[in-house]
């Protein structure tokens, strides 16, 4: 005889079919994953601006509230294949990794060309220096 199963812990097929959300959890995700489509096609066009992060949340957004958005960002013909890979297997394409930490290592030079106290480029710094091992640690694709 087996013992009875733990109520807090996840039944299989709990894992399987995602619970339905309320009114308002449905809502503030799809709006936190337009919100996030929005900064990742400004990402587009600005250079410091991320971009896959950002379609990254939306995915993720859109997979808790609208589905079908979700689809349509996996299907994307440019988005897509990087949303797929960082999904499937964590990794980040070597061109974005490069494009993120130029990027990361460009703000920490504009914070400490204006930064007025000596904390905040260290602070910044390491920060930056965390996030840029992070990404570099992920696997290629």
């Amino acid at each position: 005889m087996s013992a009875p199963s733990d109520p807090a812990e996840p039944h299989e097929e709990d894992a399987a079919t995602p619970r339905p959300l309320a009114p308002a959890a449905t809502l503030f995700y799809r709006a936190l994953g337009l919100v996030a489509v929005g900064l990742g096609t400004l990402g587009v066009f600005l250079p410091l601006l991320p971009t896959t992060i950002f379609l990254i949340i939306a995915a993720w957004a859109f997979g808790k509230s609208a589905p079908k958005l979700r689809a349509r960002l996996y299907a994307h013909k440019r988005f897509g294949p990087t949303l797929r890979a960082w999904d499937r297997h964590g990794a980040i394409p070597a061109r974005a990794k490069l494009a993120a930490v130029i990027g990361m290592g460009l703000s920490l030079v504009m914070v400490m060309l204006t930064a007025t106290s000596l904390w905040v480029p260290m602070g910044t710094g390491v920060i930056l220096t965390l996030c840029a091992l992070y990404v570099l640690t992920r696997p290629s694709a």
